[in-house]
C-alpha cells in the first residue's frame, strides 16, 4: 500500500501470521529486556532499509524459528504510536515448511484464534488478533418484505458459508424483534454471528454478536457503545470517519462505496486506489462495499482491506462464499 510522508519517521515491521493445518496460530513471548517485552507477539521483526516486506519476514521467521517461508498473503497493515516510538506492522499470512522452534529463546504457543487475549498482546497487535477472528466476506442481508422469505434467504446464505451476517431490516419493533431472535438462533445452529443495525440496547435485548453503526451513529459515538465481548462495527465513507471510528472503540469498519452501485447512484465511487490509501491509514480491519462480489474479496485483501463485504452478491446465494477467518497454513516437520 502506498506509503504516506509520516510512515518515513516509522519504524516498520515485518509480522507473519502462521497457522498449523489444525488452524491454530502460533505466537511467540518476547524477552523480558526489549520493548513491551513479556508480552505475547506474532514472530516478525524490523525491515531493513532497501529490503521488502516479503525478504524481510522470510529471513526473520528463519532467525527467529528456523521455518522456511514458501508464500505470503496480505492481512492487514497497522500504524500505531507509542509513548517511545511508532510503528507500521504490515502483517501477512504465511505459507511455510519446518519445524518451528524458539531459536532465539523465546517460548512459543499454538492457539486457536479465538483463544488469542488481547490484553496478553502489544497494542499494536490488537487489530491483528481482530482480523484473524473475523471472515473474509461480511453478508449483509436484504430489507424484508416476506418473514419466512428472508427467513429462507438466510438459511440459503448460512448453507453457503457465511459466518457474519449484518441485520439490516425495516419493520415494526416487535416484529423486527422477533424475526432478529430467529435470526440469532439460525446463525448460532450455524456457528456464525449475527450483527445488529440498530442500537446498543437492541443488541442486549436480542442477545445478538454486536452492533453494526450507520455514519450519523458514527458521527455522534463519544466512545465505545458495548463491552468488550460483543463486537462494534461502523460504516464509513472517508478517513475522518475510519479515524472516528477507531477512536470510540469499533472492531472493524466498513468503507463505501468501493465501486459503482444500484443502491447508491449518485454516490462517487472510491476505486481501488484510493480505498487502499485509506485503508493505509486506519488502525482497524476495514472490509469493502460497494458493488462488489465475493470474488472482489482478494482484491481488498491485497488492498489492505479485511475483505468484501455486500448484499447482491452474497445474500440468499447458494454457492460457497468462503466465508471462514484467512489465513494460509503450513506443513510441520517438511
Amino acid at each position: 500500500m502506498p506509503s504516506t510522508a509520516a510512515d518515513r519517521t516509522r519504524l516498520s515491521v515485518a509480522v507473519g501470521v502462521i497457522r498449523d493445518h489444525r488452524g491454530r496460530i502460533l505466537i511467540s513471548r518476547r524477552a523480558a529486556h526489549r520493548h513491551q517485552g513479556e508480552r505475547w507477539e506474532f514472530p516478525g521483526g524490523k525491515v531493513d532499509a532497501g529490503e521488502s516486506v516479503e525478504a524481510a519476514l522470510a529471513r526473520e521467521l528463519d532467525e527467529e524459528l528456523g521455518i522456511q517461508v514458501l508464500d505470503t498473503e496480505p492481512l492487514i497493515e497497522i500504524a500505531h504510536d507509542y509513548a517511545d516510538r511508532r510503528v507500521r506492522l504490515q502483517v501477512r499470512a504465511v505459507e511455510w515448511r519446518g519445524t518451528p522452534t524458539g531459536r532465539e529463546g523465546q517460548p512459543l504457543r499454538w492457539l486457536a484464534p479465538e483463544a488469542l487475549e488481547p490484553a496478553e498482546f502489544p497494542v499494536a497487535n490488537r487489530p491483528i488478533i481482530t482480523a484473524l477472528q473475523l471472515p473474509r466476506h461480511y453478508v449483509i442481508s436484504r430489507d424484508c418484505h416476506d418473514p419466512a422469505e428472508w427467513l429462507m434467504a438466510l438459511d440459503r446464505t448460512l448453507a453457503a458459508g457465511a459466518t457474519m451476517i449484518a441485520f439490516r431490516v425495516r419493520l415494526d419493533a416487535a416484529a423486527r424483534r422477533d424475526l432478529a431472535r430467529e435470526a440469532l438462533a439460525r446463525c448460532r445452529a450455524a456457528g456464525a454471528s449475527l450483527m445488529i443495525n440498530g442500537t446498543a440496547a437492541e443488541v442486549r435485548e436480542i442477545g445478538a454478536a454486536g452492533l453494526h453503526m450507520n455514519a450519523a451513529q458514527l458521527a455522534a459515538c463519544p466512545s465505545r457503545p458495548l463491552p468488550a465481548d460483543y463486537r462494534v462495527a461502523a460504516s464509513c465513507h472517508s478517513p475522518e470517519a475510519l479515524r472516528q471510528a477507531a477512536a470510540c472503540g469499533a472492531d472493524f469498519a466498513v468503507l463505501s462505496p468501493v465501486q459503482p452501485t444500484a443502491s447508491h447512484p449518485d454516490a462517487a465511487p472510491l476505486g481501488w486506489d484510493r480505498f487502499a490509501q485509506w485503508v493505509a491509514d486506519a488502525t482497524l480491519p476495514v472490509y469493502a462495499l460497494g458493488g462488489l462480489r465475493p470474488g472482489d474479496a482478494a482484491i481488498a485483501r491485497a488492498r489492505g482491506g479485511q475483505g468484501a463485504a455486500g448484499i447482491s452478491g452474497w445474500w440468499g446465494q447458494a454457492s460457497a462464499s468462503s466465508s471462514s477467518p484467512s489465513g494460509m497454513a503450513g506443513s510441520p516437520g517438511i
